[in-house]
């Protein structure tokens, strides 16, 4: 996987404390109706551990910044922060599916925060966001598509989309420029694993590397082809 790194000088500010270069991370969270009950449980049960297992790395500690954005409807629950702020909020499942809506909102929020990276000369790598979902879009979804196309082609960040049982393939399909994985028996915990272990990869390269992650489609993995 080829990763981007952006080099600017370290200045002050915001980021005195802690100059490590950053890797930002949105979480596009589905918390439609249909989320509802064991799957909803155990997406939050993985978001606990996603904290605990990043924090149990001291570089991502450092490096690593979550943000969560929820839909249904889109609310920003977390604002990018380190592993060591994060504190995973329990959701609850609501109403529709606003998918088009909150992945602009994701689209938007790493822009302003690589916005804030420059604006204090700190270095990062390129974003990251990413999906997770059991239904279809309820809203206008093509615009959110071109922008994901258009920040792929940029390299302005990485998209990837999982669906849940329910989820429309052929929609996500359109959305990411990545082949869309469907989660295997709610396999949150272990989604996340990969997820930890994928962006501490990221987090410890440098400028140019080439990172190969862990396949979540081979025999084992939490994931198939959707």
């Amino acid at each position: 996987m080829d990763d981007i790194f952006t080099q600017v000088p370290f200045t002050s500010d915001e980021f005195a404390a802690n100059p490590e270069r950053r890797c930002p991370c949105v979480l596009l969270l589905d918390v439609s109706g249909s989320m509802g009950g064991k799957p909803i449980q155990e997406l939050n049960r993985g978001l606990i551990q996603f904290k605990d297992e990043l924090m149990a790395d001291s570089m991502a500690v450092k490096r690593v910044e979550i943000a969560i954005v929820t839909f249904g409807p889109v609310e920003v629950q977390t604002e990018f922060q380190t592993p060591d702020c994060f504190i995973p909020p329990t959701l609850v499942s609501q109403a529709d599916t606003p998918m088009g809506a909150a992945i602009e909102k994701a689209i938007a929020m790493t822009r302003e925060r690589k916005d804030i990276y420059i604006k204090n000369r700190n270095e990062y790598y390129r974003p990251w966001i990413f999906l997770i979902t059991d239904g279809a879009p309820t809203d206008n979804w093509q615009n959110a598509a071109e922008q994901v196309h258009e920040g792929e082609a940029n390299r302005a960040f990485q998209f990837f989309a999982v669906g849940v049982e329910g989820a429309d393939f052929e929609i996500l399909k359109q959305i990411s420029t990545r082949e869309p994985l469907k989660l295997s028996d709610l396999r949150f915990r272990e989604l996340f694993t990969w997820l930890t272990k994928s962006l501490s990869e990221v987090s410890k390269s440098q400028m140019g590397e080439k990172i190969s992650l862990e396949n979540p489609v081979a025999p084992g993995g939490w994931a198939s082809v959707g």
